[in-house]
């Protein structure tokens, strides 16, 4: 892992904890989990499943079975109290070729009265899902579906343990795996610190971003069953501030543009203001100043955690020659 470093701390979470956390968005994917898999089958996306095949008839039936639908995070956990959304799909898609969503609900255990027959059941837990194939007779009955499922909190600081302010860092997580154009699926994008994000298990690639420029830390991280994995990254950046004065600790000159370039001379940042303020990584950095026709540089190395105010003097010293329009 490049310019930082990562610490996981695995605790074993009960099912009430996970649950306590903030629903996130249904599911994105289907995980068969339990019983017979659905494998080869042509489920419905989440953003676009098909409507019951009657609009104007009751999703769940009164005249059919019974039947009570539990979920829960492992084989041998309790069953999930809240933050489940159960969605019946028929088995026999439509012309359009969707599925048609028969019933759904919200909450934790679910009963639902179906006309006898087959069905596709599918559970999801924040973006955790399992998908099972049940049938309805007209006896009651009971289904259980285990999500194979944990949850990830993710946080980063500086060096030194420094924290770093929740509204300048955000994660994103992707698939571990690169598709054939080496080019990762994002699952989850911007999730703030701190936040409990419920998914299946499995590894998962993390991007961690401090500010907007290049402070950013990639991490592969493997989410257990039925366990919190609580995941901190280290960032090597600093907090700058840039300012054009034409003297040291003089007053910053307005109506300045900005232009960060890398040691190896690559555009880093363009930025316009008297006090431009960004977050860069760790590194050397050459500064440029333009102001009316006159442009000024420095050369500036940021070290990380030592957050501070960057000052490029207007002076002939500091003074580069514009080419612009040069013959």
């Amino acid at each position: 892992m490049t310019g930082g470093v990562i610490r996981l701390f695995l605790g074993l979470a009960a099912t009430a904890f996970l649950a306590a956390a903030p629903v996130l968005a249904v599911a994105q994917e289907f995980a068969p989990s339990g019983g017979a898999p659905a494998v080869g089958l042509d489920l419905p996306s989440f953003s676009s499943f098909a409507p019951a095949v009657d609009p104007g008839a009751p999703l769940a039936l009164t005249t059919g079975g019974e039947i009570t639908l539990s979920a829960k995070l492992t084989e041998e956990g309790a069953d999930i109290s809240r933050g489940l959304v159960w969605r019946v799909f028929g088995q026999a898609a439509g012309p359009d070729g969707k599925l048609p969503l028969i019933a759904s609900a919200q909450g934790g255990t679910a009963v639902f009265n179906l006309a006898p027959g087959g069905y596709l059941v599918h559970a999801s837990y924040g973006r955790a899902g399992a998908t099972k194939r049940i049938s309805v007779g007209r006896e009651n009955k009971s289904e259980s579906l285990v999500l194979d499922a944990g949850g990830l909190k993710l946080d980063a600081t500086l060096a030194g343990g420094v924290r770093i302010p929740p509204a300048k860092l955000k994660f994103s997580i992707y698939e571990a795996e690169p598709d054939a154009g080496s080019e990762r699926a994002l699952i989850i994008p911007d999730v703030s610190p701190n936040s409990v994000v419920r998914l299946n298990s499995g590894t998962y690639h993390i991007v961690s971003t401090y500010g907007s420029v290049n402070a950013v830390i990639r991490s592969d991280i493997r989410i257990e069953a039925g366990k919190l994995t609580e995941a901190t990254v280290e960032h090597h950046a600093a907090e700058l501030t840039l300012k054009l004065v034409r003297e040291a600790g003089g007053e910053a000159i307005a109506d300045t543009s900005w232009s960060v370039l890398s040691s190896s001379g690559d555009p880093v940042r363009e930025v316009v203001g008297a006090f431009a303020s960004l977050v860069l990584a760790e590194g050397d950095y050459t500064i440029i100043a333009k102001n009316k026709d006159r442009i000024y540089q420095r050369d500036f190395t940021v070290v990380g955690g030592r957050n501070q105010d960057v000052e490029v003097l207007a002076t002939e010293a500091n003074a580069v020659i514009d080419m612009e329009g040069a013959d």
